[in-house]
Order: C-alpha cells, then sequence, then structure tokens
C-alpha cells in the first residue's frame, strides 16, 4: 500500500484544487519505514523489553516521522526547481504544482512544532537528538547536499542519531559498535542511491553533488564500505559486551543472513542497477524482505532460547 501510495503520479502545474492524496505524499510516508530504526533497542536490548518500552519507542517513531516528514517538505521546497527537471521527481507535489509553496510551508511548520513536543515530551536529551537530527538535515537542504561524500555521510548520521534517540526512548547505552554497524549500512545504502543517479545519466544541474562521482569511485567506496559494515558485524556479535548483554556466544551464526542480505542489495545496485530508491526496495524485495525477517527471527531465538 505504501509503495503504491509513493508510485502515484500527482496533477500537473494548474491542475484542480489540492487533494488530500497530494498533501500527504508530500509527508513522504512511504519513508516513515526508515524510522523503524528507532525501535531497533528493543530488539538488541531484550532485558529492557516491555509493554511500557513499547509505548515509549512507538512515540519516539512518531516524533522523528514527524521531523522526518518537516525536512523532506523543506527539501522539497528547496529542490522544487531542479525537481521539475527530474523524470521522476517532477511528479512531486509541490513541483508539480499539486501543493501549493506557502501551504507547504505551513505542513512543515506543523509537523516541526509537533515532533520536537513529543520530544520534549520525552525528555531534553530526546528533544536535543531530535532538533540536532534537523538541524544537520536543514544544514543538508540548504546547501552540504551539494558537497559530494559530505552528502551521504549526513545521510548516514542520520541514522545513527535516530538509533541514539531509540535507546534514549527507553534509558539504555548506546553501544559503539552497534552504532558503527547502523552508520556503515546507511552510508552503503546512500552511495548505492548515488550511483543510480550516476547510471542515470542525472546532470548537476539536478544535483550539484554528483559533479565529484562516477561509476568506478562509488563502486570502490562502496566495496570499502562493506567491507567495514561485515567487519564491524562480526566484532559486534562476538565482543564480551554483547555476549554478556544477550547471554549468548552464538550471535554469529546471525552473520549469513547479513551477507546474503548485503548481496542481494549489491546485486541490485550493480548487475540490476536500480538503487534509486531504497525504501521501496527494502519494503517490496521478497529476497531482501526474506533477509531480515530471517536475521531478526535467528537473533530473537539465541537470546530468548
Amino acid at each position: 500500500m505504501l509503495s503504491a501510495l509513493a508510485g502515484m503520479r500527482v496533477a500537473e502545474p494548474g491542475a484542480g484544487p489540492l487533494r488530500l492524496p497530494a498533501a500527504v505524499r508530500l509527508l513522504r510516508p512511504h519513508h516513515w519505514v526508515k524510522n523503524a530504526i528507532v525501535a531497533a533497542p528493543l530488539l538488541l536490548y531484550p532485558a529492557d523489553l516491555s509493554l511500557a518500552n513499547l509505548r515509549l519507542i512507538m512515540m519516539a517513531v512518531l516524533s522523528f516521522c514527524l521531523l522526518a516528514s518537516t525536512v523532506y517538505v523543506i527539501n522539497d521546497v528547496c529542490d522544487r526547481h531542479a525537481d521539475r527537471a527530474h523524470p521522476v521527481k517532477r511528479f512531486r507535489p509541490i513541483a508539480s504544482g499539486a501543493v501549493s509553496l506557502p501551504l507547504a510551508l505551513a505542513i512543515a511548520a506543523v509537523t516541526l512544532l509537533a515532533g520536537l513536543g513529543v520530544g520534549l515530551w520525552f525528555s531534553p536529551g530526546f528533544a536535543g537528538v531530535g532538533a540536532a537530527y534537523f538541524a544537520i538535515n536543514l544544514a543538508y537542504s540548504f546547501g552540504l547536499k551539494n558537497v559530494s561524500i559530505l552528502d551521504v555521510m549526513i545521510i548516514a548520521l542520520g541514522f545513527v542519531l535516530r538509533m541514539v534517540a531509540g535507546t534514549i526512548a527507553i534509558g539504555v547505552t548506546a553501544g559503539v559498535w552497534v552504532m558503527i554497524c547502523v552508520g556503515l549500512a546507511a552510508l552503503f545504502l546512500a552511495l548505492a542511491k548515488r550511483r543510480d543517479d550516476v547510471v542515470r545519466a542525472l546532470d548537476t544541474g539536478h544535483r550539484k553533488s554528483l559533479a565529484g562521482y562516477n561509476k568506478l569511485f562509488l563502486d570502490t567506496s562502496i566495496a570499502v564500505v562493506l567491507g567495514a559494515l561485515l567487519v564491524a558485524y562480526v566484532i559486534y556479535t562476538t565482543n564480551q559486551t554483547a555476549v554478556e548483554r544477550f547471554g549468548t556466544p552464538d550471535l554469529y551464526l546471525t552473520m549469513p543472513f547479513v551477507l546474503a542480505g548485503i548481496l542481494r542489495y549489491l546485486q541490485i545496485t550493480l548487475v540490476e542497477e536500480r538503487s534509486g530508491a531504497p525504501t521501496v526496495i527494502l519494503l517490496t524485495d521478497r529476497f531482501m524482505i526474506g533477509s531480515v525477517l530471517c536475521w531478526a527471527i535467528s537473533f530473537a531465538l539465541l537470546v530468548h532460547l
């Protein structure tokens, strides 16, 4: 349903009155799945799994969904002229004219205040992480996205901040190696998306940072990041802290599912050359979904049995 919503075409500029679906698409609800990383501590810290913490995590995810939607709206406002020259993005609500600029800014203000309000309900620390996430992405939208390398690193940092927020929400301490894994995985997805831009020969008028990328550089970067990710995951699952926390030395047995998922996404990126929509791929590709489910089930069984 979400992926279908993402693929819907919007009215051309100058079309009739605003419809609710266009305003909803402006928030990019199909991208909210990225905020599932906020809930990761419930799986990674099994001793803290409880109904009360589940409620807290749901509120934390809501906060980041609102903040992320604010970022998407602002980004679409900033990119509206470039998006009109893009074969797909020209159908976005603002670029197509389905949502007016004043209404888009009003929606962004409401989602920002709501997201930060939920964060303050948690704690100043949680709200601080949310504010940092918003500020970094605001800087991205207003210029840092044009700086190659830095653009993909900011995207990866956004996922790390989501993870940190989840640990704050349920009062646990973030582990260094799991944060490294999250950051490297996000960096891989961002590099794969840039590769798709290069393969599709998008010019620098659409994304200025593309001037600093080519296929050879991106393929090499992806290989470096994936190598580091696999090493980091092995260390995470075998270090003494994880063994004591989860009560098992066998978490490394989940490695085949991690490797399968990575190889499948690499296949999509290098062979099929369609890595431009990571969220849609993760929601619709059966092999990827199966790999994630097998990893989650095996992880849970090793920890709880």
